[in-house]
């Protein structure tokens, strides 16, 4: 199941080619990647695909692929509008927001919340759910949280994990980082400290 640290991919948006900057996410402790990049014809996408889940494979890793279509893998990442129910896949992620889409969620093993913080990736999005917010939503959540939107620092990090979260969603943070591997090492870090109670999220240290 996703956890710590999961990057979301954006080739546009990286500095490098995209398979460099996941190698180099996985060298920072990334264990769990969203292929993205929807607008690639399905032949490209399917061979970028391949690429990049042999990378997640040789380091313990896993590729996910964001649409109903696996692309040869046995993972997918749906979005909140469908569809349903989910494709017979070994694992399903599901981007959601509120407890309306909460309450569809069938055979999914995770979920997405969004936007927890307000995103650069996607400006006026939202509202943004805050680490309050977000802790409202994981708790009628029949599974296991990823918090998405935003989130750019081991703070903003350790308050999602505050919040009840399983781990972090992230992609600019990563793709347009000059340095990814420390990036998501500092990133993945903060993901699996172990934070100490505090009455409310945005205390957490």
């Amino acid at each position: 199941m996703p956890s710590g640290v999961l990057l979301l991919t954006d080739r546009r948006m990286a500095r490098r080619p995209l398979a460099e900057v996941v190698e180099a996410a996985v060298a920072g402790g990334v264990r769990w990647v969203v292929l993205r990049d929807k607008d690639l014809p399905r032949a490209e996408r399917a061979a970028l695909a391949g690429d990049l889940r042999a990378i997640l494979t040789e380091a313990g890793g896993r590729l996910i692929v964001a649409g109903p279509d696996p692309l040869g893998g046995d993972a997918v990442h749906l979005p909140a509008a469908g569809p349903y129910p989910p494709p017979p896949v070994g694992l399903v992620g599901r981007s959601c927001h509120d407890t309306t889409e909460l309450a569809r969620l069938s055979a999914e093993n995770y979920v997405t919340l969004s936007p927890v913080f307000p995103t650069r990736t996607k400006p006026g999005y939202g509202p943004p759910l805050h680490p309050a917010g977000l802790r409202e939503l994981i708790r009628v959540s029949p599974v296991p949280v990823l918090a998405l939107g935003g989130i750019e620092t081991p703070d903003q990090v350790r308050a999602c994990v505050a919040a009840g979260a399983s781990g972090v969603a992230v992609l600019g943070a990563i793709m347009r980082a000059e340095r990814p591997t420390a990036a998501a090492a500092t990133l993945s870090a903060a993901a699996h400290d172990r934070p100490r109670p505090t009455t409310t999220a945005q205390g957490a240290t």
